[in-house]
């Protein structure tokens, strides 16, 4: 489900009689405890024991990609289209498995991000709102529980499968839009949610109890009605889940409800006697997962997460910390979403997919996940009434889960934007802390460029080549570029360069979207191309330098520098 507007557009009164409620005592020990008190708690509590077939389970278990699955989407765009009734589950499920039945993909699990609406359920519940949407209720009526035959296909195909559970969700109406009103448990239970800018209703808030045992009472409800191999705990939907300005202060109360999670997973594993793994989404870097209050360190310590997804929206993710933090013990998978993807680079080339999931593999990832892209081939797509996404994403689902499969063809490498995701209070999603757009001036800028592949010494026909897009530029400009300290040469001066992504000088776009870009007609951007030479290359970590050596003495604005990539381009001899 795609991210709300900043402001809900569709209001609808609520009645409190169609949720089914549960009372929860709010004096329990944690409620009774300080900040202090708690993360003394925290810091003094034993590592939860795994058992030996539990902790072989993570090391054994190989994912190339995991597809976290966004469902409610494409069954919405079905139910549209066929509004008659005729909207039967069978030919939906085909479509909505027709990525992971091409001959050659790398899909090895699917984790179902299918929570719905927060006002009501996707699935026959005892403790959730209860099913709403019309597709969903006729589909019950016909005997189809859609999660359960999603989760059974799942398994049918020998993939993995886990449930995504968004932590805070907004309120969505059932059949789309947004509510003016807040969730039901909201109103009842006034400190279960914590203010956040953007969503008037609020998130929900973790540092309460009985929010706590509501959220473990749902997983526990999902974990035993359906065959799961694991849940993942998705932070990314939606931050604040702390009092903002207090996050790390409050984190052990996130560690507290992880801790709940895992527990009660493993006396679910007990009683079927297969292990039930634990996942979280968190933000691509540690200070970030600091900022929004997720201590992945006491997480590891205490043996309570099997698996790390790093970020959604990022292509710059610091697996080198966060390895060094969780140990080996910890499978991380980089994620990402080519919906609200990093800014300016929507869509991509297959070109620029194959470097960013290589230089996740080069940084030490276990797997790597992908998140909102294309149901399937255009075909499958209107089929269904979606939106189709661009081909590299077919092609991509055969190449980039195995670093080997990327190994010897074109890619390129680009340096993080910022923009795009105002639907957070906190680090994570908004990529804040990226390096681009940057106004230049007369000394040395530095950027930090992650480049997978370097050009082989006896491939005489593979290039490495530097490209800077520029706003605000004057013909009389001059740059000058170093790559790890060398200067290079210039090969192309464009200023004519047009990038339908590139809004300056307005304000860029807020991400998502149908992702039809226009390209301006007036724009003028300038594109300088550099030849890299073999030697100055290094794998993973380059460091760029670029510099305004000479300005057009009338000008009176700043130049921009919007993007900066490497390309590197193989002889197909």
């Amino acid at each position: 489900m795609n991210s709300p507007d900043a402001t809900p557009a569709i209001d609808c009164s609520l009645r409190s009689s169609s949720i089914n409620r549960r009372t929860f005592l709010h004096t329990s020990a944690g409620a009774l405890l300080g900040v202090s008190a708690l993360q003394a708690e925290a810091a003094s509590a034993r590592p939860v024991v795994l058992s030996a077939a539990h902790r072989d389970a993570v090391q054994r278990r190989r994912r190339r990609i995991v597809v976290q699955y966004d469902a409610n989407d494409p069954m919405w765009s079905y139910w549209k289209l066929h509004r008659n009734g005729e909207a039967k589950f069978g030919p939906f499920c085909d479509a909505v498995f027709s990525h992971m039945d091409e001959p050659g993909t790398q899909i090895d699990a699917i984790w179902w991000d299918i929570g719905g609406s927060a006002l009501g359920c996707s699935y026959p519940s005892k403790i959730e709102p209860p099913v709403d949407h019309p597709l969903l209720k006729q589909w019950l009526s016909e005997g189809v529980d859609w999660v359960e035959q999603l989760v059974n296909e799942t398994r049918r195909r020998k993939l993995e499968v886990f449930w995504n559970h968004r932590i805070s969700e907004v309120e969505c109406l059932p059949e789309g839009g947004l509510s003016k009103q807040p969730h039901p448990l909201k109103v009842e239970h006034p400190d279960w949610a914590v203010p956040a800018s953007w969503w008037p209703q609020g998130m929900w808030n973790l540092a309460t109890p009985g929010l706590r045992e509501h959220k473990v009472a749902i997983l526990r409800e999902l974990a035993t009605r359906y065959d799961l191999d694991g849940i993942q705990i998705d932070f990314s939907r939606h931050i604040p889940c702390l009092a903002v300005g207090h996050q790390w202060e409050l984190r052990g109360h996130v560690t507290e409800f992880m801790r709940m999670v895992r527990l009660m997973l493993l006396e679910l594993a007990q009683n079927r006697a297969r292990p039930l793994l634990l996942a979280a989404k968190v933000p691509q870097t540690l200070e970030g997962c600091h900022a929004d209050g997720f201590d992945l360190k006491t997480w590891a310590d205490m043996h309570l997460v099997d698996v790390l997804t790093l970020g959604s929206r990022s292509m710059d993710v610091d697996l080198e910390a966060i390895r060094e933090t969780v140990g080996s013990a910890v499978q991380i998978q980089p994620c990402f979403d080519d919906h609200h993807t990093t800014d300016g680079y929507r869509y991509g080339s297959i070109e620029f997919l194959r470097g960013v999931f290589a230089n996740h593999f080069r940084r030490g990832a276990n797997s790597v996940v992908t998140f909102n892209w294309s149901l399937g081939t255009p075909g499958v797509c209107r089929a269904l009434g979606a939106d189709a996404g661009p081909a590299s994403h077919q092609t991509a689902y055969k190449e980039v889960g195995d670093p080997k499969t990327m190994l010897g063809k074109d890619k390129f490498f680009a340096v993080e934007r910022r923009g795009g995701y105002p639907w957070a209070d906190g680090f994570f999603n908004r990529n804040d802390n990226a390096p681009l757009p940057k106004q230049l001036d007369g000394d040395f800028t530095k950027f930090t460029l992650h480049i997978s592949d370097a050009p082989l010494p006896n491939a005489m026909g593979t290039t490495l080549m530097l490209r800077c897009i520029l706003f605000q530029a004057n013909e009389a400009d001059v740059f000058e570029v170093q790559f790890n300290g060398i200067p290079l040469a210039i090969t192309t001066r464009d200023s004519e360069w047009k990038d339908a992504q590139i809004f300056s000088p307005k304000p860029q776009r807020t991400s998502g979207g149908n992702g039809d870009y226009k390209v301006d007609p007036q724009q003028r951007l300038l594109r300088l191309d550099y030849a890299v030479p073999r030697d100055a290359c290094k794998l993973a970590r380059n460091e760029v330098a670029i510099c305004k050596s000479s300005r057009a003495p009338l000008a009176k604005v700043g130049v921009i520098l919007e993007k900066l990539e490497a390309h590197l381009r193989y002889d197909p001899s």
